[in-house]
């Protein structure tokens, strides 16, 4: 007993006496030094300059003061306002500082469009501190992308265009810019998030990082750590104006091509279908017998275009492209968009429970087509319309539309289908969002005429169990609605 309670104790010696086993350290990332000195030349900082024309202000006393007759304040007042009257116009400049990136030893510089617009001189400025005069190549608004050119005596230092469609969430990045007009300045974090839409145009698809970025850094490049441009810094989400650690990049892939067509012809071709379209919603997709929530819903087909002549119909579902599924509604504008125009592409839509497939040739958008309609909404009239009836499934009240309504609501003739003259904010109707002035078009892809043609396909829908679908033209802007009764607001 005695020689096992010995070797017990000396078990418990040799453990405490022997070296505790370090813990296993996790490495840090590598060091930025030797890639950011590499890079360093390529980045450079924009200078803009704007003449500003601003008429001085006049002045004139106050109603209840009164100076003096003959006194020289009245003097003084009256030729200082001769003065005024006599210069009409003050000019100044304004200035204003971003960064961009040498993409070819000849002098091609990326940079983002807010940059540069409405400049009368753009000067950029290398890390070595020589100016430069640049001239536009080219500008693209709807991608916030320009294209600068500069002539130097001796090649410039350039960066290449790496793969963002590799990158990854978790990623180191580095980004380069010019925050503050301090000069060039490093900073480095990670991509927190892709594809993200901010709302700021129809292509929006942004890497999101946590690497700083800040006021001077729009038009300066993202790299990966192969020291590839990956993304040009453009935005941020700050309520303060600085960096809170949420930045956004517009991804190489999109970048690449405009760039190109920007620096091959001076402008964008973008490919065009003809159509409008919108989300498909949970309710949408049950209502058209989707299995879920996907592609891209046709709310109506542009007369004579490439969807109308592919024979494309207003509540299509697309999910296919070019041989590419089309996920979500705004991934379907990009996509048709970096296709070239006059292309033949195969495309799938989902047309009343089937599949189907069809052949477009895509056109190209033009400047016209590209324009967004910015009409004041029509004011709303409370005074009850004559003839309207109640739907109190909806909560809305209809009537069939006469030429007084018409002028009212201001719709054009051909127009077909029910006005919605009065909606209850209590009514589930007003949950989707319809409006009086909106005429509904049709109800379970059927047309509507009367009021009790709705009355009847409500019916059939509460009986059933799928959402009723309305296509619903408010201002010549078609788009479905989907109803599902029985939920609560």
């Amino acid at each position: 007993m005695k020689k096992i309670v010995s070797r017990f104790v000396l078990t418990l010696v040799v453990l405490a006496l022997a070296p505790l086993a370090p813990a296993q350290a996790h490495s840090g990332p590598p060091g930025f030094a030797d890639l950011a000195e590499k890079l360093l030349p390529a980045v450079v900082n924009i200078s803009t300059s704007q003449t500003i024309t601003a008429k001085d202000e006049m002045m004139d006393l106050p109603p209840d003061m009164q100076l003096p007759p003959g006194s020289p304040f009245e003097q003084f007042f009256h030729d200082f306002m001769d003065k005024q009257q006599k210069g009409a116009q003050r000019k100044h400049k304004a200035t204003a500082l971003g960064s961009g990136f040498i993409i070819d030893p000849n002098g091609y510089i990326v940079t983002n469009n807010h940059v540069i617009q409405d400049a009368d001189e753009i000067t950029v400025i290398l890390q070595d501190d020589t100016n430069l005069t640049a001239t536009v190549v080219g500008r693209d608004k709807k991608t916030d992308l320009a294209l600068l050119k500069v002539v130097n005596k001796k090649p410039l230092p350039a960066v290449t265009w790496g793969d963002s469609d590799k990158a990854r969430v978790g990623d180191w990045i580095m980004a380069i810019g010019d925050p503050y007009g301090l000069g060039g300045t490093v900073t480095a974090g990670i991509i927190s998030a892709r594809a993200r839409d901010i709302n700021s145009g129809p292509y929006d698809e942004y890497l999101q990082t946590d690497a700083p970025i800040n006021r001077g850094n729009s038009g300066g490049p993202m790299f990966n750590m192969d020291g590839e441009v990956i993304g040009i810094n453009t935005a941020i989400f700050s309520p303060s104006g600085g960096s809170i650690g949420i930045g956004f990049a517009i991804p190489a892939s999109l970048a690449k091509n405009v760039i190109d067509q920007l620096r091959d012809h001076g402008h964008i071709r973008r490919g065009w279908l003809g159509v409008r379209i919108q989300a498909v919603t949970q309710d949408i997709a049950d209502s058209l017998g989707l299995d879920k929530s996907k592609g891209a819903l046709v709310s109506s087909v542009t007369p004579d275009g490439p969807a109308a002549k592919a024979g494309i119909q207003a509540g299509d579902v697309i999910l296919n492209f070019d041989g590419k599924e089309v996920p979500e509604m705004r991934r379907l504008p990009l996509m048709v968009a970096e296709t070239e125009a006059d292309k033949a592409v195969p495309i799938t839509v989902f047309r009343k429970g089937e599949k189907v497939e069809l052949k477009i040739k895509v056109g190209e958008l033009s400047a016209k087509e590209e324009a967004v309609d910015e009409k004041d909404e029509p004011e709303q009239k409370e005074t009850p319309a004559p003839n309207s009836e109640k739907v109190d499934e909806l909560g809305i009240s209809a009537a069939p539309l006469t030429d007084a309504l018409r002028l009212r609501y201001e719709i054009k003739k051909d127009v077909k289908g029910i006005i919605v003259t009065n909606v209850s904010s209590e009514g589930i109707a007003a949950d989707q969002g319809l409006e009086a002035g909106d005429v509904i078009v049709e109800a379970a892809q059927q047309e509507v005429k009367a009021v009790k043609d709705l009355s009847d396909q409500v019916k059939q829908a509460k009986k059933g169990s799928k959402p009723l679908l309305l296509l619903v033209n408010r201002k010549d802007d078609l788009r479905y609605v989907a109803i599902t009764f029985g939920k609560k607001k």
